[in-house]
């Protein structure tokens, strides 16, 4: 198990300002001013691209992001960004991972395409009938503010300050399991990415993190807590599995070459029985973390 501290400064460069504009209700085409060098000419040419009908909202897209960039190195010292790995001893026992001495139970794809056949995460791992040990990941980001950092009465600056922290934890994510997997895993040392091909998840193996349609049960922070030891960062957790602070991500990490993202989508009163045993919680209890992915 290690721990991992980064800067704001070296954070930074591995945003994903798609997502910050989208928390702000800007389409994609707006975060391309995250790509410009920051001249006044650079932002004039990228404004007269719009039509006239998107000029008012590139231009506020455009104050968004000089008000963004102008705060975070304000927010230097002030938000702390802290990362959590371990790597487990693991193999795939049906739809179960077994992760050192924690059974994670997954769920499986009720829905088959071609490029989705009835898929589980635990598909990505060797199986334990194979009599040879594999491994993944397990991690948690998070940023928290300064214990002696005032209070903000100014809703946006909150909401703004609130949106970057969203976005360094996801950022500082990127930069340690790129670390893991070219260092400390070690299974693509020679992998040579920009960060923007990283942000296109260019690499080999998965991330998925909780409560994301690969990983839909938030109640399983609750074994990735027994795994990691949250507080070891400052994360806590209420009864229903929310991390604090919020601006936490937490899930697995997949090395397999053939890993990809899927929906577990719909499941039947079967599966959510099944899976209800397999994680030892009620049935009843175990549809209110699983509502949006019943029938």
């Amino acid at each position: 198990m290690s721990t991992l501290s980064y800067t704001i400064s070296e954070t930074v460069p591995y945003i994903n300002w798609i997502y910050f504009f989208h928390a702000w209700g800007f389409q994609p085409k707006f975060a391309t001013i995250a790509d410009l060098h920051g001249c006044d000419s650079c932002r004039a040419l990228w404004l007269a691209r719009f039509p006239e009908s998107d000029r008012a909202k590139a231009a506020e897209a455009m104050q968004l992001f000089k008000e963004a960039q102008r705060l975070l190195p304000r927010l230097e010292g002030i938000l702390h960004i802290r990362c959590l790995f371990r790597l487990c001893r693991a193999n795939a026992d049906g739809d179960n991972l077994l992760l050192d001495d924690v059974t994670f139970p997954l769920l499986r794809q009720q829905a088959s395409t071609v490029q989705s056949p009835y898929l589980c995460l635990s598909d990505f791992v060797r199986p334990l009938a194979s009599g040879i040990t594999d491994t993944v990941g397990v991690f948690a980001t998070t940023v928290a503010e300064d214990a002696n950092f005032p209070q903000i009465d100014d809703p946006y600056q909150r909401l703004l300050i609130q949106t970057l922290s969203d976005r360094l934890a996801e950022a500082a994510t990127e930069k340690m399991h790129e670390h893991i997997r070219k260092t400390v895993w070690g299974y693509a040392p020679d992998e040579s990415l920009s960060v923007s091909e990283l942000l296109q998840e260019k690499f080999q193996g998965i991330r998925p993190a909780v409560g994301y349609p690969s990983l839909p049960d938030q109640s399983v922070i609750f074994l990735i807590d027994r795994l990691l030891n949250l507080k070891q960062i400052g994360i806590t957790l209420t009864a229903n599995g929310a991390m604090h602070p919020h601006a936490s991500v937490s899930g697995l990490m997949l090395a397999h070459p053939a890993a990809r993202y899927f929906s577990v989508g719909r499941i039947g009163k079967d599966q959510l029985e099944d899976y209800a045993r397999r994680r030892g919680i009620p049935a009843e209890r175990m549809r209110i973390f699983l509502a949006a992915n019943l029938k």
